[in-house]
């Protein structure tokens, strides 16, 4: 029974981490926020900008296809993280685990919503999930300390 809440632990401990992410970092505020001042190129502003990525909001082009983005992304990473936590310990393996979701995660929802776009093919899919992915490698490590602070909570 053990092994169940360490593993239910992790899944809700790096879902809610993606969830803040997406929520506080998603919305079209902090998007145009990002867009205006985060253009050096320095590794802060790399990283400001990139934590815009899965852009959600009410308006604008393609609105459905970026809002089922995010949402596709929370669900992935969640689906991700709770089919492989119980086969990982605590600590490292926690937290790769956490952060690999996030990569594989963005780069499934980048790929399957890219094909809702107006300028849909096969090339534009690959190359969204290519940008998915990096986001994942820059943000993902955050859900991945999350995902191990969960499992190491429930160990």
């Amino acid at each position: 029974m053990a092994i169940f809440t360490r593993a239910r632990t992790a899944t809700s401990s790096g879902t809610l981490a993606i969830i803040v992410l997406v929520l506080a970092f998603g919305n079209q505020a902090y998007t145009e926020w990002a867009a205006r001042h985060a253009q050096g190129d320095n590794t802060w502003d790399l990283f400001l900008r990139t934590l815009a990525w899965p852009a959600w909001a009410f308006s604008g082009k393609d609105v459905l296809a970026h809002d089922l983005r995010a949402l596709l992304l929370i669900i992935f990473v969640a689906a991700i993280i709770g089919v492989a936590a119980n086969g990982v310990t605590a600590g490292a393996g926690a937290f790769f685990l956490g952060w690999f979701a996030v990569i594989l995660g963005a780069a499934l929802a980048a790929m399957l919503t890219a094909f809702l776009t107006r300028d849909a093919s096969l090339y534009s899919a690959i190359l969204a999930a290519a940008n998915a992915a990096a986001y994942g490698l820059i943000v993902g490590w955050i859900v991945g300390i999350a995902t191990s602070a969960g499992r190491k909570a429930a160990g």
